[in-house]
């Protein structure tokens, strides 16, 4: 059977895949990047970074991972858009399937990355991107002069719910048990409490959307006991991320109970060859700048591990 074959393959290409393949194909060695999203990952689709190094005035998600994919590219990083489905040792090569085809590698860096965590309620699915959202850069702007909904009680929940009062005439923070948020958050939530531009509910569970004539209407939530409804135009759901490694069950890659890919100090996993870096490794900062920073460690031993192999063969 006919297989593509690779020196290396980055599986993602958020900023710690980007990093990566900046560093190994400035040194020529040849890099393919397979993306089954967004190129830049969740940082591509935040509105605006404030705490990565080297921006005094912060910078869009947008902007830096474009810079980011730039560099790769002039450096000769190959991007493709491909769906990784699996990943297995075959004849001493590693071979993941890509859209169905099979492509070998001599060593793999995994940075898939993680996902916005569901509801996993009622009515969630079948509004999707129609009235109920993950991502406040997305799809915010569609809700001008709009009530809003925002679930949880995170830094990112609070965060998007403040940048949600750019177009909503009002945002409801629906908050499971209390606020997790830091404190600087929560002192910059306060003045949009004040405001009166949100409104706080402490204790309260969103247990399914309403649907009226195929649209969005609201939620029913539980509040200290009592049933409740609220009421909006659209739906915003931030209460913490999974990682993206559904795609590696059935390989011998080692995860974690949560699912998160466990490597050593060196970011190897179990399995020669195969590394990971990034919000999808089991001890995540979840900071882009540590992203960043595994990416350029992950791709310094991979060049090690390439140099070692060519020795040995």
């Amino acid at each position: 059977m006919g297989f593509k074959k690779r020196d290396v393959v980055i599986v993602g290409a958020g900023p710690s895949a980007l990093t990566a393949a900046i560093y190994l194909s400035r040194e020529d060695v040849p890099t393919t990047l397979y993306e089954r999203g967004v190129v830049g990952g969740m940082a591509a689709i935040t509105d605006q970074i404030d705490n990565y190094p080297g921006f005094a005035e912060g910078v869009t998600g947008m902007k830096l991972a474009s810079e980011l994919q730039q560099q790769a590219e002039r450096f000769g990083a190959d991007i493709e858009y491909g769906d990784v489905t699996d990943l297995k040792q075959v004849d001493d090569e590693l071979e993941l399937t890509v859209d169905g085809q099979p492509v070998r590698a001599k060593a793999v860096l995994l940075a898939t990355g993680s996902n916005h965590r569901k509801l996993g309620v009622p009515g969630e699915d079948e509004l999707y991107g129609r009235g109920v959202h993950y991502c406040a850069t997305c799809d915010g702007a569609f809700y001008r002069d709009r009530r809003l909904i925002v679930v949880g009680g995170g830094n990112s929940a609070v965060q998007e719910a403040i940048f949600l009062t750019r177009y909503a005439s009002h945002v409801d923070l629906l908050v499971r048990s209390k606020l997790r948020a830091s404190d600087v958050l929560q002192k910059e939530l306060q003045k949009y409490v004040d405001a009166g531009k949100i409104t706080v509910h402490l204790g309260a569970t969103t247990d399914e959307i309403i649907v009226k004539n195929d649209k969005f209407y609201g939620v029913k939530s539980t509040q200290d006991g009592e049933q409740k409804e609220f009421t909006a135009d659209g739906l915003f759901v931030f209460i913490g991320l999974i990682p993206n490694t559904q795609f590696l069950k059935e390989s011998d890659v080692e995860l974690d109970l949560g699912g998160h890919i466990i490597t050593d100090e060196h970011l190897h996993t179990n399995i020669p060859g195969v590394f990971a870096s990034g919000d999808v490794r089991s001890g995540a900062t979840m900071q882009i700048a540590s992203a960043v920073g595994e990416g350029a460690v992950a791709a310094l031993q991979i060049r090690e591990y390439l140099q070692e192999k060519a020795r040995e063969e």
